[in-house]
């Protein structure tokens, strides 16, 4: 029996994207920090789309995009965040963005389908001034001392004035509506190359690995790089390098199959060739899915520190900055991408855990999430080559209409 059903506008998908990539250009990618011109302009032009779906849109006050139904019925809450980092790519967020966007122009007008998509834009998931705020100030997780708190990473901006630039002081900051929604669900690039590898189309994510940050202070002796002998040096840039090595040296044995850990920035002070570092300071993050692996090797990187500060050469000081728990997707809404996949994909998915973090992890928190991801050109992210072909962004939102009408039929 044919399929009378709405579908999927695949040139119009692609046209949408390739749009709010015409926004803030950067080479092949994206320049587009949240609060930006390009970000804010991004955002306008989702607002002005959302009536198209038959949702009213709103911006709230901290800058998420939400466009909500009157339809009767269910309620699936989709999308993801319209921002980059800086020089980036031009998928990271909007993709799963603008497939909310098409899910809710082919489910919401249908008269046969059950209940409505909502499309959700979250501001500053790229933590330009703090990881995950529009998420977490939509499920109550953001103070307005938070706020207060917030600084642009780059340029030390406050997010107070980020906000009155934007035109965005003095509204109110949206909040969930508890039980308005089935669940939340997602679409992301990979950011890998499984995938594309795989010759597969789909993958299930299964987790979302939780992120723990720090900052790592070498205090030495600042002192001459031409008259202080090697044996009476306390070189805090040398502490630091031997730091890093022995974490590489160590860390395997403690870790998961899937931990990672990256030593992000290094600074040196004063940071000139001809005087001996004083102090060292390093930018320390590990992830993994498993929060048990994270608070041992946490214990482990302690333990470390305090071996250094005890030769007496250089004293070392641990501060953790970020915490973010792993987040389970739900088993329903693995169920139903992965039979979306099978209808339009061929079946070729595979359940796969989150590397990245992502907003679904903090909707996880009150309400059943659920995210798909398409493949990575290269596996390549963060960058402004950054690219996943046409078909695979066609496909990728024909599985998620189809998903999210499986879950809203439930």
């Amino acid at each position: 029996m044919p399929d009378h059903r709405p579908h999927v506008d695949g040139a119009r998908v692609l046209r949408d994207l390739k749009t709010l990539r015409g926004i803030g250009v950067y080479k092949t990618g994206v320049h587009k920090p949240t609060f930006s011109e390009a970000h804010m302009r991004s955002l306008t032009w989702l607002a002005e789309r959302l009536p198209e779906a038959g949702l009213t849109a709103e911006i709230d006050g901290i800058g998420n995009v939400l466009g909500t139904s009157a339809k009767p019925g269910p309620k699936l809450l989709a999308g993801s965040h319209l921002e980059s980092q800086n020089y980036a790519g031009w998928l990271d967020g909007p993709l799963g963005v603008v497939y909310a966007l098409e899910a809710a122009r082919v489910i919401n007008p249908d008269p046969n389908a059950t209940g409505a998509v909502e499309v959700a834009a979250w501001c500053d998931e790229e933590g330009h001034f703090g990881h995950f705020l529009g998420s977490r100030s939509y499920v109550g997780a953001v103070s307005e001392d938070d706020i207060d708190a917030a600084r642009d990473r780059s340029s030390g901006r406050t997010m107070r004035e980020a906000l009155r630039d934007a035109g965005l002081a003095g509204r109110a900051r949206a909040s969930v509506e508890r039980g308005r929604h089935i669940g939340y669900l997602e679409a992301h690039i990979e950011q890998g190359s499984t995938l594309e590898s795989g010759g597969l189309s789909i993958g299930v994510v299964t987790s979302i690995v939780g992120i723990w940050q720090y900052r790592i202070t070498f205090e030495g002796e600042q002192n001459h790089a031409g008259t202080t002998r090697m044996a009476v040096r306390k070189d805090a840039g040398l502490a630091l390098a031997r730091f890093c090595v022995d974490i590489d040296d160590r860390f395997p044995s403690l870790c998961g199959p899937r931990t990672v850990w990256t030593t992000g920035r290094i600074t040196l002070d004063p940071g000139a060739p001809s005087i001996i570092p004083g102090r060292a300071e390093m930018l320390f993050q590990i992830r993994d899915d498993d929060p048990r692996v994270i608070e041992r090797l946490e214990d482990l990187l302690r333990g470390m520190a305090a071996d250094v500060s005890a030769k007496g050469r250089c004293t070392v000081t641990m501060e953790r900055l970020r915490t973010g728990a792993p987040a389970m997707m739900d088993a329903g809404f693995q169920h139903a991408i992965e039979a979306a996949s099978a209808a339009f994909a061929g079946g070729k998915s595979i359940r796969m855990p989150s590397g990245a973090g992502h907003d679904a992890q903090i909707l996880a928190t009150i309400m059943p999430s659920g995210m798909l991801f398409v493949p990575s050109i290269g596996g390549i992210s963060h960058h402004w080559s950054e690219n996943t072909g046409d078909a695979d962004i066609v496909t990728g939102a024909e599985v998620f209409v189809d998903a999210c009408r499986r879950l809203l039929a439930r």
